[in-house]
């Protein structure tokens, strides 16, 4: 038997990856609990993971397809709108729950010691089946069409593994600034409704002005989904600020985790 030893001397922040190894029998407990709990006794189960984005599609062919007449380059609108939601459905999720999630796990924080960081990372695992079910939903969408991908889609990996991080890195900082300013419980829900309408999920980037490009890529979800219309549908050209997100996201990512780090040595105290 593995002999596990805590010190509350030590001031180690690093990220200690052998011992989250250590603990991978939880992450997979944690995620699959939540997986369950997610849709248990619903009726629809996981027709709930196609329903919402659907729902939020058809607002936006209404609003901006029709209402506004929004054309994307021969790219059905819908399609253009589907492959956007993919991106911005799973990076909000993962942000809201993860975000949440070490308030709503005091009790087992309290009482046993693990890695905290396993709680926010099995967020993103259940996330992905959401998100795997939306790309068949696009998948379908251009069987309907008739719609041929670009060879763009060889690049769709690298977007997904961004949109992980993007995810993450936002949720794992909101979870660790949650436990100290209970106020970010209600921020977040403002940040996805508000990040909603500030990525271009419903309409191409390119409709912004130029002067305001840099700061609107300051948003680390506006490059990916940029990457996600492009690399789906070929309807738009990634932006010369694209990589301005892609930089910010990789930088949240990083200093989230070591943030989480610093935090986690106190958190069964102030949680």
């Amino acid at each position: 038997m593995q002999k596990l030893v805590i010190d509350a001397n030590q001031k180690n922040v690093g990220l200690q990856f052998q011992e989250l190894w250590h603990f991978k029998d939880l992450f997979l407990i944690l995620a699959y609990r939540d997986l369950r709990v997610r849709y248990a006794q619903t009726f629809l189960g996981l027709l709930w993971a196609v329903l919402q984005p659907l729902c939020t599609v058809t607002i936006f062919v209404l609003v901006f397809g029709k209402g506004m007449g929004i054309t994307v380059n021969n790219v059905p609108y819908s399609l253009f709108a589907s492959s956007g939601m993919c991106a911005w459905t799973y990076f909000a999720f993962v942000m809201n729950q993860a975000g949440n999630s070490i308030i709503s796990s005091q009790g087992m924080i309290q009482k046993i010691y693990f890695p905290r960081l396993i709680i926010p990372l099995s967020k993103a695992v259940v996330g992905l089946v959401d998100f795997t079910i939306t790309l068949v939903f696009v998948a379908v969408l251009m069987l309907y069409f008739q719609f041929i991908p670009p060879a763009n889609i060889v690049f769709l990996p690298l977007f997904i593994v961004l949109t992980v991080m993007a995810a993450l890195g936002m949720g794992i900082w909101l979870s660790a600034l949650t436990i100290r300013y209970r106020d970010f419980q209600h921020i977040i829900p403002f940040m996805v409704q508000f990040g909603l309408y500030a990525t271009p999920v419903a309409y191409p980037s390119y409709m912004i002005p130029q002067q305001y490009q840099f700061i609107y890529h300051l948003n680390p979800m506006a490059g990916v989904v940029e990457g996600f219309h492009w690399s789906l549908t070929g309807g738009v050209t990634l932006s010369q600020y694209a990589y301005v997100s892609y930089a910010l996201i990789i930088l949240v990512f990083i200093t989230g985790l070591f943030y989480f780090r610093r935090v986690e040595q106190i958190m069964a105290d102030i949680v």
